[in-house]
């Protein structure tokens, strides 16, 4: 079982620091000061979460496993994060939509992973939780904003909703690792949050006066450590200095 929740963790962490790495690469390109100092403290809040949970999968493993270990050193096919996540910074639009999306979501989930039995997850979730509020609010209150705005950022926004649409299946298709941290009340079931996703999703795309995509098929993949051909560059610009030198220290 330990194996197994080490993997949950890293799981659940795999998407914080993913969408993270996206959002460092905003840092100096913000449309504005505030909105480049706001999305950079967003960034900042999910490794700060991403520490936490790698801490803990490395007292777990108990070998000489660190967070540098688990953030640094796997190969692409051992990350776990959702394809959403990984998508790129194509403008601003797609970047609020991309975090819209995905902070609903994890919103949820960590309003769930409070009640975990695991009480180190649990307490994890409880702090996490109070900056994934702030990011949801963040990313609605612009998705209404340029929903609701000009000619040029409506279209803007919903083209890129309509794109990103195709990637929020995955958030709610469950593993077999998950339903067995689900079943033994370490874990989320993260199939039951759908309904009450959509719900708050559609209210804000309903006041951003944003049509809700009509999409049949759906990609998947990530959480089985099949990844879009943009995980690759995101990796080798993120471990490049801890492969390049490795074991350093600043």
């Amino acid at each position: 079982m330990s194996n197994h929740l080490v993997q949950y963790i890293c799981g659940i962490a795999d998407n914080s620091l993913i969408l993270g790495q996206r959002l460092g690469e905003l840092c100096g390109h913000g449309p504005s000061l505030e909105t480049d100092i706001a999305l950079t403290n967003i960034s900042l809040d999910l490794f700060g979460q991403v520490r936490s949970y790698f801490q803990y999968a490395a007292e777990l493993q108990g070998d000489q496993s660190s967070e540098d270990t688990f953030a640094f050193l796997r190969k692409e096919r051992e990350y776990r994060n959702v394809l959403l996540v990984e998508q790129p910074n194509t403008d601003f639009a797609y970047i609020i939509g991309r975090q819209f999306l995905f902070d609903v979501y994890h919103q949820l989930f960590l309003e769930k992973l409070q009640s975990s039995s695991d009480q180190t997850l649990a307490a994890i979730a409880k702090k996490s939780l109070k900056e994934v509020t702030y990011h949801v609010r963040f990313s609605s209150d612009w998705v209404i904003r340029l929903g609701d705005g000009t000619e040029e950022s409506h279209n803007r926004m919903s083209a890129a909703i309509e794109d990103l649409w195709i990637f929020t299946e995955e958030l709610f298709s469950c593993t077999e690792l998950e339903k067995e941290m689900s079943n033994s009340a370490l874990g989320v079931d993260v199939s039951l949050l759908r309904e009450a996703y959509l719900n708050r999703v559609h209210a804000v795309l309903n006041e951003a006066t944003i049509a809700i995509p009509d999409v049949k098929y759906f990609q998947k993949g990530g959480k089985q450590g099949i990844h879009s051909e943009h995980m690759g560059y995101i990796l080798t610009e993120m471990q490049y200095m801890q492969r390049t030198f490795p074991n350093m220290t600043w």
